[in-house]
């Protein structure tokens, strides 16, 4: 069966893409580390723990509701990645002016929401004990800072389409550095300004949606002043579809936290005393893995768009046993070096048992070997399929990791999202994705068929 070769140029700048972005993740990191420090430094000693407990608190937010751009941002990136030229791509325009007004929408029901809990004084009792006097006006004020960030992350979509993941996570590198300036000017100006440090906090993320914007800006003129121009021109520019792509993505945005965010509920009811600890540990080192592995994936989501618009054939299936090999290699690293680790962070308290090590090593490869596969799928039909699989995991990583805590303790939870990320998404993308190669190989050898492919609807 013929098969449309890869242009060797697309893959070697894939690559370099993906090197380039775990580079700058790492690096990022490593700054946001240091600065981290002497900001919880900063805000325990001049502000109290009270502010600190709080902070952490309020800056759970996004985590809480990372449904807020409504799929949205997996329909720029796929537009973006297929266009041919991007600053007078009119479908690309139409595409930005939909999905700046969806986020106003959703801006404005987040920014009502929060001013509606501050009026009826509701935030103490959703957000426990641990605000402050005057807290509820705070949580109040980072929705609201929040809210208003939110049209402006199109320029970090638009980035990352372009290819340019790299410039996204260096970006996210201002946060911590921006929030030390803030913390200092306000020990120096003697502001008594413990309810203001989560609202600083949210002020520096801002940051990273406003460097985006300026980038994509200036890198696509004339194509981001148009598509804000159309945005209030609700009769003379219609908007796209783009429920084909952004339902599928929300759909998983709203149930992945849910699989993995119960791990801790579960060990805090049925695990042994010092396992929630054990695995809190354990989850702060190996988080650093698997938070590099999902940002670097990221970076081939607009290579594979791209090659769909242009009609090339790219099989994931290397770049995921390549993925996987190196997230192996990285987690056996860190894996010996976890019992010194633990030993430092928790004074010797916290003990990680091999088990755990074990399993979290190898949630690091099956994570590395997923995001390929995954960032293939990122076209309608791909996404529609991933979202079965993706419901039926939430169950099903429930029920295995109840029944394995009693055995395996603090690892139980991991081997429970291992075994159901493979069973749940592993093999079926595999067999997705291997379908889908055999029948595009097959219409590129077809009489008549070896054209480009019409670049699919958002």
């Amino acid at each position: 069966m013929p098969r449309t070769p890869a242009a060797p140029s697309s893959r070697s700048g894939a690559w370099a893409s993906v090197q380039r972005t775990a580079l700058s993740k790492v690096l990022v990191m490593g700054v946001a580390g240091v600065f981290g420090l002497i900001n919880t430094r900063i805000i325990i000693g001049h502000f109290g723990t009270g502010a600190y407990a709080q902070n952490g608190l309020l800056a759970t937010f996004p985590s809480l509701m990372p449904f807020t751009d409504l799929g949205i941002g997996a329909v720029i990136l796929n537009t973006v990645a297929g266009s041919e030229d991007l600053p007078r791509d009119a479908v690309v325009r139409r595409t930005l002016t939909t999905a700046v007004r969806v986020l106003l929408i959703s801006s404005l029901v987040i920014a009502t929401t929060g001013v509606v809990l501050g009026l009826l004084g509701a935030w103490p009792t959703l957000l426990g004990e641990d605000l402050m006097d005057g807290g509820g006006t705070t949580a109040t004020l980072c929705l609201l800072v929040y809210a208003a960030a939110l049209p402006l992350s199109v320029g970090q979509r638009v980035i990352v389409g372009m290819g340019r993941s790299a410039t996204q996570v260096i970006s996210t590198g201002v946060v911590s550095p921006a929030l030390t300036c803030m913390l200092l000017i306000a020990i120096v100006t003697r502001l008594d300004a413990g309810n203001a440090v989560p609202v600083m906090s949210y002020l520096a993320n801002t940051l990273v949606s406003l460097i985006c914007i300026v980038v994509a800006w200036r890198a696509t003129r004339p194509l981001l002043a148009d598509a804000m121009r159309d945005v209030p021109r609700l009769r003379a520019v219609r908007g796209v579809r783009i429920i084909d792509t952004a339902g599928p993505q929300l759909v998983q945005s709203l149930v992945i936290p849910i699989a993995f965010q119960t791990d801790r509920l579960l060990l805090s009811h049925l695990g042994e005393d010092g396992s929630l600890a054990q695995y809190n540990l354990a989850a702060q080192l190996f988080n650093l893995l698997t938070q590099t592995v999902a940002v670097t994936g990221v970076a081939m989501w607009p290579h594979f768009a791209k090659a769909r618009a242009r009609g090339r054939i790219e099989s994931p299936f290397a770049a995921s046993a390549a993925f996987a090999a190196l997230g192996g290699a990285l987690g056996l690293l860190l894996a010996l070096l976890a019992p010194w680790a633990a030993g430092v962070l928790s004074d010797g308290a916290i003990v990680l048992p091999v088990a755990l090590l074990a399993a979290n090593v190898v949630n690091v490869v099956i994570e590395a070997a997923k995001q390929p596969l995954g960032m293939y799928m990122t076209d309608p039909a791909g996404l529609r399929f991933q979202m079965l699989p993706v419901l039926v995991l939430v169950p099903m990583n429930l029920a295995l990791s109840w029944a394995l805590i009693e055995p395996l303790g603090s690892a139980g939870p991991i081997v429970g999202s291992v075994l159901s990320v493979i069973v749940c998404q592993i093999i079926p993308y595999g067999l997705w994705v291997r379908r889908d190669l055999r029948r595009r190989r097959a219409r590129a050898g077809a009489p008549g068929g070896a054209g480009p492919s019409p670049a699919p609807s958002s």
